[in-house]
């Protein structure tokens, strides 16, 4: 059975509603919500994004996806069945809404390496680098990430869940996360107990010392919660998005590629290999000599302080 990844109607969706949230803003009292050099540079990487996007169906759908649900569920006489014994996955509705649950189980992951581990974030860092939060900001996606999420997903058709089925609800997932990207939308009192919302996602962005990697769910909020990651917006703080060390540049390569170049010259700064494979695949702040600290360094000495708790 094949499916169309709603992406494919989700796309010319994603343009008009940028155009109708640029141009309120623009009409009312939020002139500086988009900046034209920022938005450029967005929309570039979005149209890289869905110039790639075949490719990544190819690689995530038809190579990785399909050859690990035909290796773990072999089909025998008609009937296809994991390794382990149990006849593999339909398409009932319950299955459905099984799949889109480990999806989003595993966007958190996804996206949490994506905050703990420096190669990671060299790709995930585009997608914050602008100090905007709009919808055009949700369409900023680096490029790199290709090479590395299938990966994330893959134990799902591992376990017997059509690829099939598993693409659809990615491309579910990703209509969730594009509009998540708004300031106009305020609290949305019992939603929040259960959805990854706007404000959330706000707080996500920002690069306040308090919301630092905090809220890293997809659609749902619960594993934030369970894995000590979640974080309220409090309306008394001020955001500021963006990153701490911003590339400072609406130059597409430079955004793509500086952390990159960071990360080369990091390693530069010792011989001991086991510290240049940290600078690499550590967490982003990490130093050798204590020169930088990571969000999770700077929170635990400053509460031995006694000047925060976050």
């Amino acid at each position: 059975m094949d499916f169309t990844n709603p992406l494919v109607y989700g796309v010319p969706c994603f343009l008009g509603l940028i155009l109708l949230e640029l141009t309120y803003s623009k009409t009312h009292d939020h002139k500086d919500l988009y900046k034209w050099k920022d938005l450029r540079s967005s929309l570039t990487f979005g149209v890289g994004s869905a110039i790639l996007a075949p490719l990544l169906k190819t690689i995530s759908a038809i190579v990785i996806f399909n050859f690990v649900y035909e290796v773990f569920n072999p089909e025998v006489n008609g009937v296809r069945t994991n390794i382990m014994g149990w006849e593999s996955f339909g398409y009932a509705w319950y299955v459905w809404i099984i799949c889109q649950l480990l999806d989003d189980f595993s966007y958190y992951w996804f996206h949490r390496q994506n905050h703990m581990v420096r190669f990671f974030w060299a790709a995930h860092i585009v997608h914050h680098s602008s100090d905007n939060f709009n919808l055009g900001t949700a369409v900023r996606n680096g490029w790199f990430t290709i090479l590395y999420k299938p990966f994330f997903y893959m134990w799902i058709c591992m376990i017997g869940f059509p690829p099939e089925m598993l693409v659809v609800c990615l491309g579910i997932e990703a209509l969730w996360q594009f509009q998540l990207h708004s300031v106009y939308i305020p609290k949305l009192g019992i939603i929040d107990k259960i959805f990854n919302t706007h404000t959330m996602h706000q707080v996500h962005h920002a690069r306040n010392f308090e919301y630092m990697d905090k809220n890293h769910g997809g659609f749902l909020n619960i594993f934030d919660k369970v894995f000590g990651t979640w974080k309220e917006l409090d309306e008394d703080i001020d955001i500021e998005y963006g990153v701490s060390k911003p590339p400072n540049s609406y130059n597409i390569w430079t955004i793509l590629t500086h952390e990159y170049q960071d990360i080369w010259n990091d390693t530069k700064k010792t011989k001991n290999w086991r510290e240049k494979f940290m600078y690499v695949f550590g967490p982003p702040g990490w130093s050798h000599d204590g020169s930088t600290l990571t969000i999770k360094q700077m929170r635990r000495k400053l509460k031995e302080e006694g000047k925060t708790t976050v």
